[in-house]
């Protein structure tokens, strides 16, 4: 074992190690998604009237505005295939590193593009980029987030301290509905489009800054590091997202076939619902914000509890409980959504988010587990980024579409059911990975690189 490797498994050990390879972990998930919905919830909200030009109908200018949006996911799989192949062969925490700094860039400049007014079509184009850039970094920084405590993680406790960066979503989210909330709670409407909202996205710089040195006090897992100087010793041995495509075929369509009813049903729980009571139910934007700030508290809380059960009683089980009250949600949530009743309507986000955390808690746990580790990065990266392009991307498009068209949500919640159908099947193809050690995983793939070397 080399004197770097003994570091790593030295601070891994030690509970104080564990937990600052978690902090490092969580603090670009927060920056990262402080930003992200930051976005999404702009794009409901305000650049559908500063970006865009005025249409007839509301919901259009949403719409464009929604499209925008989509191509942020639509780099994340490119930022995953890049992302991945890089931190495979030199390491998670460099390219933690580098996905923090292009996400900072382009959220400050999403605060200084000029209106529609101003500069006319250019603004949406420069938005798309700037966009584009940012998701290409969430691309890759999921990855290397979720491996960095998971590879440092014991095999019976897996599920709990690798949710923890899970919880740095909401933990984003409720940082970016924070300041939200300050800024349209003390500056009319008015001046929160004028300028107030663009705060919000410079007050990135201040996040990723911390966030950036938390991540230089960390080091890498001593597995990985084993596996990279076996790989050095050996050009046979390859790795990458054509390799993990070609040799796990199988791991990636489950990665990606989990993800969708989740990644559907989060994005129709915290940015279409906001379109829908704004525009339908016509609640006020900072009781929106509250509710939501509300909600993810609770997301937060649920999380790293939904990963300790994964440990117990089993990634599937768990899994499939969130699966089939997903299905539901959208049938009972709209309905309590049209009371207007602030307290009902809490109800209604708030169990849709703890709906989540059941699918969300374990991904992290599950896919470690599904790939060897000269693979994983771009195995994980792979299987959780690509179904985003017609998952998350689409829903809050689709569902403000099927709003329009049918004036109604019982199309939404048909929609979210058909997802949770596809994912039910995906959950049946899981293999139960609780407890495994990652390296039989390692040992498992080498056996049969060398059965197919030796064939």
């Amino acid at each position: 074992m080399t004197p770097d490797s003994q570091a790593a498994h030295t601070e891994a050990d030690e509970p104080s190690g564990l937990k600052r390879i978690v902090a490092a972990s969580m603090a670009g998930a927060v920056v990262e998604w402080y930003e992200f919905f930051l976005y999404g919830t702009a794009a409901a909200l305000v650049f559908s009237k500063v970006f865009f030009p005025a249409g007839g109908n509301q919901l259009d200018a949403i719409l464009a505005a929604f499209i925008t949006y989509a191509v942020g996911f639509a780099a994340r799989p490119i930022g995953g295939i890049v992302f991945g192949h890089f931190g495979d062969r030199y390491g998670r925490k460099k390219l933690l590193q580098t996905s923090l700094l292009i996400i900072g860039v382009a959220t400050f400049g999403m605060g200084c593009i000029p209106t529609f007014d101003s500069i006319g079509y250019a603004a949406p184009v420069i938005l798309v980029v700037l966009r584009f850039l940012q998701g290409f970094a969430i691309g890759g920084e999921w990855g290397g987030a979720a491996l960095l405590v998971a590879e440092h993680s014991p095999d019976d406790k897996r599920g709990f301290w690798a949710s923890w960066p899970q919880a740095g979503v909401p933990l984003g989210n409720m940082l970016a509905t924070l300041v939200l909330l300050a800024l349209t709670s003390t500056l009319s409407e008015e001046a929160f489009l004028s300028w107030g909202w663009r705060v919000a996205f410079w007050l990135s710089a201040v996040v990723v800054l911390v966030g950036y040195y938390i991540r230089t006090t960390v080091t890498e897992a001593p597995i990985f590091l084993e596996t990279q100087k076996e790989v050095e010793a050996s050009q046979a041995v390859a790795y990458g997202a054509f390799e993990v495509v070609r040799r796990y075929p199988r791991g990636v369509l489950t990665a990606m076939g989990l993800r969708f009813a989740e990644n559907v049903m989060y994005y129709l729980v915290v940015t279409f619902s906001i379109v829908y009571l704004s525009v339908v139910v016509e609640t006020n934007t900072t009781t929106i914000l509250r509710l939501m700030l509300f909600a993810h508290l609770v997301h937060f809380a649920a999380i790293p509890l939904v990963g300790r059960l994964s440990d117990t009683v089993g990634r599937r089980p768990v899994y499939a409980i969130g699966v089939l009250l997903a299905g539901t949600w959208g049938f009972f949530a709209f309905p309590m959504m049209d009371t207007g009743d602030n307290v009902t309507i809490l109800f209604a986000i708030t169990a849709g988010l703890l709906i989540h955390s059941f699918m969300y808690a374990g991904q992290p746990a599950i896919m470690a587990e599904m790939f060897p580790t000269r693979m994983r990065y771009s195995g994980v990266s792979l299987g959780y980024q690509v179904t985003s392009i017609v998952a998350g991307s689409l829903a809050p498009i689709i569902a403000t579409k099927l709003l329009k068209e049918y004036d109604s949500s019982v199309p939404v919640a048909f929609y979210l059911l058909g997802s949770a159908v596809i994912t039910m099947i995906a959950v049946i193809a899981l293999r139960e990975t609780k407890g495994t050690s990652l390296h039989d995983v390692d040992r498992a793939d080498a056996d049969a690189f060398i059965a197919k070397v030796r064939a």
